[in-house]
């Protein structure tokens, strides 16, 4: 099981708007003992969002998908869903009661007389139609809630709107009633230095040997070109299991040491 992010809308790829769910979900996740596995952007296209839920649909993930589920022309994740399922969109009666309540509080905020038949309103329960078998997912933002459909063995997608103030706390929940178990299962460190002008096709069969010596454990190079504050160096690190972290990095320092590289803690 890994957990993907799909994040949906014209305005990200433009530059219209920046991406702000990529950081926060790494963060929520990261609080949580779990990681980011992969995560994809998407334009508004219903042909390319319905292949792409065909496929995540398919796995036994846990995706979050943020965008695209209001009653817009430009929406079109509800209807994607349901697509790459072959289930009819049908109106959910917690949504509905839901939105009818966010209405209402709107209505009285306004001092305004509620009329669920006017059309506007009519229309705004479109938000509430989603795919044959889905649950809500509680919007404590404004009531108009999120979706989600089980999957595969374990799997689960959760669709959000593509506003961080709902989508953030959406996960939040999410994440916390339905995910507690696996908070904190696997135990991992990351410890890095600095490694300065060097190769990285020269270090290349130390980090090889390290991974075939500590079969937990991940060896990581991230090059830089340096800047007016650091030479050009190379973060050379390894992250996993805690235990086998350490000695593959006792084994990594004693290397550089040994070939006389120049290297300090990052």
């Amino acid at each position: 099981m890994a957990i993907g992010l799909i994040i949906i809308g014209d305005e990200i790829l433009s530059g219209k708007r920046a991406d702000k769910h990529f950081p926060k979900t790494v963060e929520l996740l990261a609080a949580r003992g779990l990681a980011l596995d992969w995560a994809e952007y998407l334009g508004d296209d219903r042909a390319r969002i319905t292949a792409t839920l065909k496929r995540t649909f398919a796995s036994d993930d846990i995706v979050f998908s943020c965008g695209g589920i209001g009653a817009t022309p430009d929406d079109h994740t509800r209807q994607c869903a349901a697509a790459a399922l072959e289930r009819p969109l049908v109106l959910h009666p917690q949504a509905k009661e839901k939105i009818q309540e966010r209405m209402l509080d709107m209505a009285r905020e306004a001092g305004v007389p509620f009329d669920l038949n006017q059309p506007e309103n009519l229309h705004r329960l479109k938000m509430g139609e989603f795919p044959q078998g889905a649950d809500i997912l509680p919007n404590p933002y404004n009531k108009i809630p999120g979706f989600s459909i089980r999957h595969g063995n374990g799997g689960v997608h959760y669709f959000m709107p593509g506003f961080p103030v709902m989508a953030w706390p959406m996960m939040e929940w999410a994440l916390d009633t339905h995910h507690a178990h696996l908070f904190h299962r696997q135990p991992k460190s990351e410890k890095s230095v600095l490694v300065f002008e060097a190769m990285e096709s020269a270090l290349t069969p130390m980090m090889e040997a390290i991974e075939r010596e500590y079969d937990t454990v991940r060896v990581f190079s991230l090059p830089h070109v340096g800047d007016a504050q650091t030479r050009r160096h190379i973060e050379l690190g390894v992250k996993g299991d805690p235990q086998q972290v350490e000695l593959a990095f006792a084994r990594m320092t004693a290397e550089l040491a040994r070939r006389g590289e120049d290297f300090r803690p990052a």
